[in-house]
């Protein structure tokens, strides 16, 4: 069975049981409103039998009698008893005469007024003091509304019922046909997208804007996420295979052009030069793309320590030295708290150490080793390192491509590099549950910032 006749069929079953439930309650109430009601009859009538017989005043009993025959109606049956109470044997014989339980002029004569319902005749009876002595008045008569109006209104409910179902049962399909249109289309949208055409996606209206436009906002976002994967993901295709190949070209020509004919000591050695040169350049680049896909691997589990950011960063200053020993970087520790403990962080010290090296690295180089400022600082809940360099910058239009693996900005064609360092150094700093901001200018240099949780 399709989602939407289960969701129809739910609906329908739910608002059908509230129409039973109220119909069975509005009967029940009116039956029992209608034995109160009634009982309230017999009693006026009782009273005013009471003082119509009993007065001891002409006038106020035919005042009563007068005003009991023009303005009660007559109830179908209905009867009056009157009974002289002397004793408890006569309360047990007027039982008998009226064929009703002893308890219920027992109940009369001590509480003042009791009912009693006796299969379809109600009774209802007080105790009445006059002058002449102390008398029980019992009104009897049949209740017409009981028999008659909730019958009626028995009848109105079982014609009722099933026209309220069968309303009930199409306002559920409507509604289920009015939600699952809308899943139906965004389900005939989804169809039409795969991987050649990922530019599609889902059409939002202004009153998609309660939960399927959520949804369809979410689709959308993933959509584009998954857009961004697919284009990185050959750019990355494109990329590799260009740098991996440009290499193994060089040393299969040189190898080849060597091989061709007999060489002298000097040209073979010449040869195997550029042949190990361009080697280690494929070392190079084939280890960076590995370890840039473990990093970017989140399942993989690396041993955590607490370190010291201050530490840290000197060793990183010492390693720069010896790769880079006319650098200028000026650690700023200003702004660094007399807690030393505030500067502790959880982390790998080898991938911080490697991810720090290709950030400061990078600032020294693309600044053509002028001098560039590092400050560490922290916040109540972050240690925050900031490093700030005067180089050639980066275009504004070219920053959202930085942490694409590879590349690498249009002004850089004067400076050795592959495009890895940067998107290696924020997947590490991700492991870390950290951030990279990256913000330039062209010829204004750059100014790196990140941020790592402080270790409690």
């Amino acid at each position: 069975m399709k989602s939407q006749f289960k969701i129809a069929l739910i609906f329908f079953a739910g608002t059908l049981s509230i129409i039973l439930l109220l119909s069975i309650s509005v009967y029940y109430f009116s039956s029992r409103y209608s034995f109160t009601d009634f009982y309230k009859r017999l009693e006026v009538r009782a009273v005013l039998a009471a003082k119509s017989q009993l007065e001891s005043e002409e006038e106020k009993a035919s005042a009563f009698k007068e005003m009991r025959e023009k303005h009660l109606e007559k109830l179908t049956g209905e009867r009056d008893y009157f009974f002289k109470i002397n004793s408890k044997s006569n309360l047990i014989n007027s039982a008998k005469q009226l064929e009703v339980p002893v308890q219920f002029f027992e109940e009369i004569a001590n509480r003042g007024n009791a009912t009693l319902k006796k299969g379809d005749l109600f009774f209802s009876g007080i105790n009445y003091k006059g002058l002449k002595g102390n008398y029980i008045i019992i009104v009897s008569a049949t209740n017409d509304y009981d028999t008659q109006h909730l019958l009626h209104l028995r009848n109105i409910f079982i014609i009722a019922l099933p026209l309220t179902s069968l309303l009930a049962l199409a306002i559920s399909f409507l509604f289920s046909k009015r939600i699952f249109k809308l899943i139906k289309k965004i389900t005939d949208n989804v169809k039409e997208i795969s991987s050649e055409n990922m530019h599609l996606r889902l059409e939002k209206t202004p009153a998609d804007n309660d939960e399927m436009g959520e949804l369809i906002t979410t689709f959308n976002n993933m959509l584009d996420r998954l857009e961004t994967s697919f284009e990185t993901q050959n750019n990355f295709i494109s990329n590799a295979s260009h740098e991996l190949s440009t290499p193994l070209t060089a040393i299969i020509g040189e190898a080849e052009v060597t091989l061709s004919k007999d060489r002298t000591s000097k040209e073979y050695t010449e040869a195997l030069h550029i042949v190990l040169n361009e080697a280690e350049r494929l070392d190079k680049i084939t280890k960076s793309l590995l370890f840039l896909a473990q990093t970017g691997f989140d399942g993989k589990k690396q041993k955590m320590e607490l370190l010291r950011a201050d530490e840290l960063l000197w060793d990183t200053k010492k390693t720069i030295d010896k790769m880079n020993p006319a650098n200028q970087l000026q650690i700023d520790m200003n702004m660094v708290p007399e807690n030393p403990e505030k500067m502790s962080i959880n982390g790998n010290a080898q991938l911080l150490h490697l991810a720090l090296a290709n950030i400061l690295s990078n600032a020294c180089k693309y600044s053509s080793n002028k001098p560039v400022k590092v400050s560490l600082a922290t916040t109540d809940s972050d240690v925050v390192i900031i490093v700030k360099d005067s180089g050639i910058g980066i275009p504004e239009e070219e920053l959202k491509y930085i942490y694409d693996p590879f590349f690498r900005a249009s002004n850089t064609r004067n400076f050795e590099g592959y495009g890895i360092g940067l998107p290696l150094s924020r997947n590490i700093i991700r492991l870390h549950k950290g951030s990279l901001e990256v913000s330039s200018t062209v010829n204004n240099g750059v100014t790196v910032q990140v941020r790592f949780p402080r270790s409690n």
